[in-house]
């Protein structure tokens, strides 16, 4: 099976966590923008979704879905989004699309996080995947340090502005054993905003095509 079709599948599947009158959680990707095609179909069934990126925003507003502010609605019942890789616990490295901060959040008030991938996201151990991180600008250099201390290899995604108007570091060379300690680690380091692991709050169901794992 193709990884297109699996995607397409993936995102079909996801709107069988959908309840009726839900705010939904979006988030951003390839894999995302079929389930939120498929979404457009039960629109009146839902109260409206919360938006990770602008991007998604865009193509959920396209079908004329509202878009609420994640302060009003409080905790989301529902988080619906992809990843760049995940292991067998469910663990994710995100931020290909530079969308991790916002997801972060968004993942973090949901009560259950779906993650839909297709089979070549899944990996054994995180970190073939370079890992995003989202920094403040003018600590690029100073991360970037920090990153060769811990054996990594930081490259600048030159060029690339987040919704936030931060930068992205992609982190090379790393094969994340343990990314609940990472992430804790990276997170204490002035100026990231965001580490791309999703591991302290992993995802709740992963579906690989339209399979459960």
């Amino acid at each position: 099976m193709s990884n297109a079709n699996e995607k397409r599948l993936a995102g079909e599947a996801a709107i069988r966590y959908v309840e009726d009158g839900a705010v939904v959680g979006v988030g951003t990707g390839s894999t995302v923008a079929y389930f939120i095609e498929a979404l457009a179909g039960m629109k009146d069934r839902i109260k409206g979704a919360v938006s990770s990126s602008e991007q998604s925003t865009a193509q959920l507003r396209k079908h004329g879905i509202e878009i609420l502010d994640l302060n009003s609605t409080g905790p989301l019942t529902i988080y619906i989004d992809g990843a760049d890789e995940c292991d067998p616990h469910k663990r994710l490295i995100k931020g290909g699309g530079a969308a991790l901060t916002r997801e972060k959040i968004v993942a973090e008030t949901a009560q259950k996080f779906v993650c839909i991938i297709d089979s070549s996201k899944q990996v054994d151990v995180l970190g073939t995947f370079p890992l995003p991180i989202e920094v403040i600008p003018m600590a690029r250099s100073l991360i970037g340090r920090e990153i060769v201390k811990r054996g990594g290899n930081p490259v600048w995604r030159d060029g690339v502005v987040t919704d936030n108007g931060n930068w992205i570091i992609d982190v090379h060379g790393w094969r994340i054993t343990d990314p609940v300690a990472l992430e804790r680690d990276l997170n204490q380091l002035p100026g990231i905003v965001t580490v791309g692991l999703f591991a302290r709050r992993p995802a709740d169901v992963v579906l690989v095509g339209d399979r459960e794992i």
